[in-house]
């Protein structure tokens, strides 16, 4: 992704399609951070790099071979020697994505870092919204599972009180017949 200039906002939606699931976490790559903070990925690494104090693990990460080789088949991106990063990127995590802005110390990033947070709240809240929809679901399906033995079982009794009214008819003289 490349740097974008100052005055350009970026929406919730862009931050969120940028946000992966790495290790299960969701994180941001260091080069997708940097264009959002409008500073190019060198730069926002070499401030991160001066400030490792202030990322733990759990808020940054660097990409294993194997994790910076799904990606790199994922996006498309050029192998080492041949013009493409040489090194696996950067992973953070929401508090992560929030201490660089930090560290980076500048308008465009404290404002942009706002809409990283809303991007992540976002995401949460989708998530426990599907959670809460599949709950519903799997209530409905045992009620529906629930009705169908009870439709069922009706349905069986009508067969049986109908085959007992067959039988009784055929032998029963009906009224008025001698």
């Amino acid at each position: 992704m490349s740097t974008r200039p100052a005055t350009v906002p970026l929406s919730i939606e862009e931050i969120a399609q940028r946000i992966l699931i790495v290790r299960g976490k969701r994180v941001l790559l260091d080069a997708d951070l940097a264009a959002f903070y409008g500073v190019t990925t060198k730069r926002f690494n070499e401030q991160v790099k001066r400030n490792l104090a202030r990322f733990p693990e759990d808020f940054m990460f660097q990409l294993n071979a194997a994790e910076f080789g799904v990606l790199r088949s994922q996006f498309a991106t050029s192998n080492a020697g041949s013009g493409g990063r040489r090194y696996a990127p950067f992973a953070f995590s929401e508090h992560g994505a929030i201490m660089a802005a930090m560290v980076l110390n500048s308008a465009r990033a404290t404002e942009i870092s706002v809409q990283v947070m809303r991007a992540f709240i976002e995401l949460r809240n989708l998530v426990a919204g599907n959670k809460e929809l599949a709950s519903k679901l799997k209530r409905l399906e045992r009620k529906v599972d629930s009705h169908d033995q009870a439709i069922t079982g009706l349905i069986d009794s009508m067969r049986q009180l109908l085959a007992k009214g067959a039988k009784g008819a055929k032998g029963a003289k009906g009224p008025g017949s001698s």
